[in-house]
C-alpha cells in the first residue's frame, strides 16, 4: 500500500524552512532526505494512514530542529531505524519526538 502515498506531497521547500533556519536550502534538502529515508524504510504493505502519520510526524519534528543541517546522514539513518523499531515494538503510533539522540 506504500505506493499509494505520494512522498512529493509532504516534501519541504526552502520557503518552509525560512522561519527557523539560517540555511533554508540546506535544511530543506536535509529534511527531504530524512523523509525519503522514512518512506524507503517502510514496508511495501504498510498501512497508508500509518505511513502518512510517520511522514507528517517526521516533518514536524525535524522542521523545528535548528541543527538539522549539521546532522550527519548516518545519524539520520539511525534515527529512522529507531523510529521504526520503536513504532513497531510499541504496537502503537507512539511519539517520535522522544527518540532523537
Amino acid at each position: 500500500m506504500k505506493h499509494i502515498v505520494d512522498i512529493h506531497m509532504i516534501l519541504s521547500t526552502p520557503e518552509d524552512m525560512d522561519d527557523l533556519h539560517d540555511e533554508p536550502d540546506a535544511a530543506s534538502d536535509k529534511l527531504n532526505e530524512v523523509l525519503h529515508m522514512v518512506y524507503d524504510h517502510a514496508d511495501e504493505d504498510i498501512d497508508t494512514d500509518k505511513l502518512e502519520k510517520l511522514l507528517a510526524d517526521t516533518w514536524e519534528y525535524w522542521h523545528r530542529d535548528r541543527h538539522l543541517v549539521d546532522i550527519e546522514v548516518d545519524d539520520l539513518i539511525d534515527w529512522v531505524d529507531h523510529l521504526f523499531n520503536t513504532w513497531n515494538n510499541d504496537g502503537q503510533d507512539g511519539d517520535n519526538t522522544q527518540i532523537k539522540d
